[in-house]
């Protein structure tokens, strides 16, 4: 199958079945989606969304971040993975929003970068939720899920890459969904470790599966 062909059913079957999708990290603000996704890092959704009410209730904006100490940020994230990290990042993070952007959360790649905590990922799902640009972040599911359909060629062995890959072929006002749509897919469906197949309705255009399903090869044997 032609990669034009496959990214076509792709996006036909999301834009199909889930026009609608958006983060599963709860958030009211720009400020609170930057806090939330910095803390997502090698971390659930869902615990992530156990830990922000009291935390955003205990610090609703960037002004009142920058002034706590590590120690009382740690504890009230405590639960969420590598918090002694984390607690600094965000600490830093808030100050330099409060001493370079006014509080604000920046709307560029560089600036968002600049920040504690705030690596390309990051950065591009801040600027694709909160300001619809067409970036691609690609965390552990797009990475896997892309690979396994074939939407990124083996070659592509970087989060960069498979992001090339994928934003080539990907009309622009799509590119937001369909970051939500791999990453849905994978946490749900195709998981790393076993992979659910058999309730797959992408599997007749998919690399994992047809590679799976695949007859074993006959091996000669010499006379």
């Amino acid at each position: 199958m032609l990669k034009k062909e496959r990214f076509r059913r792709f996006i036909d079957y999301f834009t199909t079945h889930y026009a609608e999708v958006q983060t599963e990290l709860n958030f009211s603000n720009p400020f609170e989606l930057l806090v939330a996704v910095i803390l997502s890092a090698q971390c659930t959704d869902k615990r992530i969304n156990q830990i922000t009410p009291a935390l955003f209730a205990r610090f609703p904006e960037a002004e009142s971040l920058a002034a706590a100490s590590v120690e009382e940020v740690f504890s009230y994230i405590r639960s969420v993975s590598y918090p002694n990290n984390k607690a600094k990042h965000l600490v830093g993070m808030a100050r330099l929003l409060v001493e370079k952007f006014g509080g604000e959360v920046p709307a560029t790649l560089a600036e968002l970068q600049s920040l504690p905590g705030v690596g390309r990922k990051t950065a591009h799902v801040i600027l694709s939720i909160v300001y619809n640009e067409p970036t691609m972040a690609v965390d552990t599911h797009v990475f896997r899920v892309s690979h396994r359909l074939g939407l990124a060629p083996l070659t592509a062995t970087t989060p960069l890459a498979v992001e090339k890959a994928l934003v080539a072929h990907i009309p622009k006002e799509l590119v937001p969904k369909s970051h939500h749509w791999l990453i849905l897919h994978g946490r749900y469906v195709c998981v790393a470790r076993a992979p659910k197949c058999d309730i797959c309705a992408l599997k007749d255009f998919c690399k994992y599966y047809e590679k799976q399903t695949a007859p074993p090869r006959r091996v000669r044997q010499s006379v």
